[in-house]
């Protein structure tokens, strides 16, 4: 069975979703989990449901692309909780639209939030990490767009390609302090930022909304089953309790087969 006991995990953007999921699953598991989200009130509400069911959680306010509130925030939980053995960049937003609409400042910040604030989290992390070799895991959140394109979502896919240089790089440099470092790269998940897209989707492509889902979004999987939170935990959960570095620098596919490696 996957522990995690007396282990510490910091976890971006887990008020909500697969964040979330992944949070209540460390807690089961053994871990102590610092909740960094940008809503504060929900990452205390999310804290406080791990400590109702007997884990051990608090809430962090953290916007993952200032530089000071991911540092306060990371020191903040390593001194709540004791330490960080595992940093989960998962925070994300999606906007949906062809290039020759997109505005840049719609762009900048699409990259802000997923490719600066993996860096300032693994920058952070690492900090905690090397001393004395403690080590660690840190997992990215990337996608099958992270190996795929799809039209409308040049910034999105783009940040997701980005992950898989920043997660080689991050795993040669953190080697010889015991840091391991991977990407999940879930298919679609039906989270609010997927239900989000699905009319948006339908509007540019003139399509139902029902064909977004069985055209668009499930069409390469090998069942027409959207990936779930648990599915993406669970890969989570075997990422972080895996005992060396012969698995470093990956990223694992979880799609139902869309987009095989």
């Amino acid at each position: 069975m996957m522990r995690l006991d007396g282990k510490v995990a910091l976890i971006t953007g887990a008020a909500s979703g697969i964040g979330k999921s992944i949070a209540e699953t460390y807690a089961k598991a053994g871990a102590a989990i610092a909740i960094a989200d940008l809503n504060q009130a929900g990452a205390d509400a999310a804290a406080a449901e791990i400590v109702a069911a007997g884990g051990k959680a608090i809430g962090i306010a953290m916007d993952v692309t200032n530089e000071a509130a991911v540092d306060k925030g990371t020191d903040l939980a390593v001194e709540k909780l004791g330490g960080l053995d595992i940093m989960i960049s998962n925070a994300g937003i999606q906007i949906v639209k062809p290039i020759v609409e997109f505005a840049f400042a719609d762009w900048r910040k699409m990259l802000a939030i997923h490719m600066d604030g993996a860096f300032l989290t693994t920058r952070a992390a690492m900090r905690h990490m090397y001393k004395d070799k403690k080590g660690g895991s840190i997992i990215y959140m990337g996608s099958v767009h992270s190996h795929e394109a799809s039209k409308l979502k040049a910034p999105y896919v783009a940040a997701k390609h980005g992950l898989l240089g920043l997660a080689r790089v991050a795993a040669k440099e953190g080697a010889e302090y015991n840091v391991r470092v991977n990407v999940i790269c879930p298919g679609f998940v039906r989270t609010p930022l997927v239900e989000k897209q699905i009319p948006e989707q339908a509007a540019q492509f003139g399509i139902t909304e029902e064909q977004v889902i069985k055209t668009i979004m499930l069409k390469e999987t090998v069942d027409g089953i959207f990936t779930t939170v648990e599915d993406v935990a669970q890969t989570a959960l075997f990422l972080a309790s895996f005992p060396s570095a012969a698995l470093t620098g990956q990223s694992i596919t979880v799609s139902h087969g869309w987009h095989m490696q």
